[in-house]
């Protein structure tokens, strides 16, 4: 089967390293020459011509947020009608409502790091991590079971979900907490003793603030309405827990909480 990636950085780089342990022939477009010269070293089909995805059975596009409408349309007329394309933006709505001539079903991986470029892609990236599909109605049951299959070659856990609870969902637990993050190092930047008594639970919580900046920002701007809710809800919480005597309930989201992730630091929810 021919799979094609469209961008290598952290999440396309680690597809194409991921993908090179399976039975596929790959092929991937990237303008950055030296990633070309690097990808090389895994197949020989790099290119920064999106032609060279024209005999791909599926191709994954793994640009940013706001280039990925603009990728998806330039594959018109490149793929064919049969070819299944995903793309891996973290916000689903704004790319679910078009239509194109060949198979899309909106993706998601739930996995990455504060780090970006092909340089910090790795192929165990995915392995125990969810990917989410976000079919239209169009799309058969067997074309999402054959990209689910690819998927869990490559260690990943499908979830299948709509676009719209799909993006409440990802503001909960990834949009808002990067913007929390780099609030609380704002928050804390100017106070040299506070950055110098800071330990783990202070970088921990802060490591979200050092993402790529055209990541965070593209989050932002895609999925403001769904940020806005979520920092609504956070500030009820917030409000409920410090303003009552919630041991008991304190105690039960301890619980939850240590159960959520494996030694490894897997979700195993």
């Amino acid at each position: 089967m021919n799979i094609g990636i469209v961008s290598l950085g952290l999440i396309g780089g680690s597809l194409l390293k991921a993908l090179s342990e399976t039975e596929n022939t790959l092929y991937a477009v990237t303008r950055n020459k030296q990633t070309i010269e690097e990808a090389k070293k895994i197949t020989p089909n790099i290119s920064d011509d999106k032609q060279i995805l024209k005999d791909c059975d599926v191709v994954f596009v793994a640009s940013p947020i706001d280039k990925t409408l603009s990728i998806l349309e330039s594959l018109e007329g490149i793929v064919s009608k049969d070819c299944i394309v995903l793309d891996c933006a973290s916000v689903k709505s704004f790319v679910m409502n078009k239509t194109f001539d060949y198979k899309f079903i909106g993706s998601h991986p739930m996995a990455g790091t504060e780090f970006n470029g092909y340089n910090a892609s790795f192929k165990d990236l995915f392995k125990g991590a969810k990917w989410v599909l976000t079919p239209p109605q169009t799309i058969n049951n067997k074309d999402i079971e054959f990209v689910s299959k690819i998927l869990q070659e490559i260690g990943a856990q499908v979830i299948i979900s709509n676009a719209k609870e799909h993006d409440e969902a990802v503001a909960l637990i990834s949009h808002m907490p990067l913007l929390l993050s780099q609030a609380l190092f704002y928050t804390a930047a100017n106070n040299e003793l506070a950055l110098k008594l800071a330990s783990s639970g202070f970088r921990d919580m802060t490591r979200l603030a050092a993402s790529n900046l055209e990541m965070a920002k593209d989050m932002m701007n895609y999925n403001n309405s769904n940020i806005n809710k979520s920092l609504n809800n956070l500030y009820e919480s917030i409000s409920y827990l410090k303003d009552q005597n919630k041991a008991d309930l304190l105690s039960e989201l301890k619980n939850k909480r240590l159960n959520m992730y494996s030694k490894d630091g897997k979700n195993i929810f």
